[in-house]
């Protein structure tokens, strides 16, 4: 059962390491740097990629990205072998744990730029204009007034990607095989899988015993879904105490 916990952690934090920063560049653009068209246009597109289902991004991941990644995961091999992460023999079908963390990452991606553009839009516009007035540049600017008062939006928008990675089902099914080790390489063929995806796999033909191991897999997937959760509205609540103390 640890493998698979320590696959649903690992794969859904090395998503977020790669959606968070993009998400904040992204609704930055769209919120304070990009012409009220193309803002509208972008804000558009990312409110539809949020409604596309999981299964799309799996068959797409499992079938484009996944053979695209073949020579990337050779290069790393290559050239970064050193490094544990990129160790060993590279996947030859690209359906490896990155891979699958990547198609994560892009699913999560539009909630947290349309969440975080949101935020960013609801900074006192006095804020923003003393701060030009002060001679502060458009980047001073978000950095000094912006961004400290989205920070815990951010974290919000973060937490609830988080919480989508971690329950997602069908995009890693179809991306990984199921199986039961504990790995930190990210691009080797064998791979730990998530809770999601072994409950999908192994529900049908489970019994008796079997439908007693799933269900307990998703209890514990719902207890680190529910502590994930819990810290993130502590961070934000400290944030806002902290913020009033001011």
């Amino acid at each position: 059962m640890w493998p698979f916990v320590f696959g649903t952690l690992w794969s859904s934090l090395i998503a977020l390491v790669i959606a968070a920063p993009i998400a904040i560049g992204i609704a930055l653009f769209i919120s304070h740097y990009a012409p009220r068209r193309l803002a509208g246009l972008l804000g558009y597109i990312i409110d539809l990629l949020a409604a596309v289902p999981s299964v799309v991004f799996g068959l797409w991941g499992a079938l484009t990205f996944a053979p695209m990644l073949v020579p990337f995961y050779k290069w790393l091999n290559t050239n970064l072998g050193f490094i544990p992460l990129f160790s060993g023999t590279p996947s030859g079908t690209g359906k490896t744990i990155l891979t699958a963390s990547l198609v994560l990452a892009v699913m999560i991606l539009p909630i947290m730029t349309a969440i975080c553009r949101e935020i960013f839009l609801q900074t006192p516009k006095l804020h923003e204009e003393a701060a030009l007035a002060l001679g502060a540049t458009r980047w001073e600017m978000v950095r000094m007034a912006v961004l400290p008062f989205a920070r815990s939006g951010i974290v919000s928008g973060a937490m609830l990607g988080l919480g989508r990675a971690l329950g997602e089902t069908m995009a890693v099914t179809l991306v990984l095989s199921p199986l039961g080790i504990v790995t930190f390489n990210l691009i080797n063929p064998e791979n730990p899988t998530t809770i999601p995806a072994i409950i999908a796999l192994r529900f049908p033909e489970a019994h008796d015993q079997g439908v007693n191991t799933l269900i307990a897999a998703g209890l514990i997937l719902f207890i680190v879904t529910f502590a994930v959760n819990f810290i993130a509205r502590w961070i934000v609540s400290r944030r806002a105490e902290f913020s009033g103390a001011n």
